[in-house]
């Protein structure tokens, strides 16, 4: 518990350092960009697709018919742009976080590192290859996983539950694995994986409900579909910045437990050739003398 509050607010007074929030630009231009860009050529196509499969439904219909009894009419203009900005969430933040992922968090980790573990060794047991497979491959999961629990989100409390859980997880898979991929080995980062699955996890799922803080800025676009230009970017920034706060988390907690195994390797080793050292003793045998 110690080490989790310690990476947290060690991992928050580092979101205020000019280099993180430099580096935060980069995702964001680039997200803004791609998001406007297929806004700018796809949205009319889009809404038309998402109208004329409306239409299609008796039950949608009913509902409309309905509002408009009630003297809501209008907000059947609004029902397409509101589900096109829904489908479209799960979409930017899974993006935003891989952007983090290669853009931001090998720069941050090598920060932490430089001005808290300089002196810890680097043993390299992690290649950009394999951060991207391991990326990807716990996206695809996520993206299943996400697919398969659509239906629960009818029961009022799993909505608030499900999506966050799913994000937790995904960011806790491809943060840690980047946070510690230049530092630990391969051996090492499975020992702190399994030690600290639970508190590594819990980081997980609260970034991912600090993940859910741009919704507000999407039930603004429910209402304000037109100004959607201004808060799709806004909200890709707010994304951008819990992941890279996360990234910040998870690479003081790794680095830090990443430490503490090595300094309790270091002790177990000498209790460990106690037994072999006493052996050589009563053969009268050199320390460094090779055994039968």
């Amino acid at each position: 518990m110690n080490l989790f509050l310690d990476s947290f607010w060690r991992a928050a007074m580092y979101c205020l350092h000019p280099r993180v929030i430099a580096l935060s630009i980069l995702p964001l231009v680039i997200m803004a960009a791609i998001s406007l860009g297929l806004g700018y050529f796809f949205w009319d196509s889009a809404l038309m697709a998402v109208r004329g499969n409306l239409e299609s439904f008796e039950l949608v219909g009913t509902m409309v018919r309905w509002l408009e009894g009630l003297g809501l009419g209008n907000l059947r203009l609004v029902l397409a742009p509101v589900l096109l900005l829904f489908v479209a969430i799960p979409v930017i933040v899974i993006v935003s976080l891989l952007f983090v992922a290669i853009f931001m968090t090998p720069a941050m980790v090598a920060l932490v590192a430089e001005r808290r573990f300089a002196q810890l060794e680097r043993k390299k047991g992690g290649s950009l290859l394999a951060s991207v497979l391991w990326s990807l491959g716990s996206t695809l999961l996520a993206v299943i996983a996400l697919l398969l629990s659509i239906p629960l989100w009818l029961i009022p409390p799993l909505i608030l539950v499900l999506p966050p859980l799913i994000w937790g997880w995904l960011t806790y898979r491809v943060m840690c694995y980047d946070a510690l991929a230049d530092h630990a080995s391969s051996e090492e980062r499975r020992q702190i994986f399994k030690a600290h699955r639970a508190p590594l996890l819990g980081i997980g799922v609260l970034s991912g409900y600090l993940g859910a803080a741009p919704s507000l800025i999407w039930a603004s676009g429910a209402m304000f579909v037109a100004m959607a230009p201004i808060l799709v970017p806004v909200a890709i920034w707010i994304y951008t910045l819990v992941f890279a706060f996360s990234s910040l988390w998870f690479a003081h907690y790794t680095l830090a437990a990443l430490e503490q195994l090595r300094r309790q390797n270091s002790a177990l080793a000498p209790d460990l050739l106690a037994p072999e050292a006493i052996k050589m003793i009563a053969t009268d045998k050199p320390l460094d003398a090779p055994t039968t």
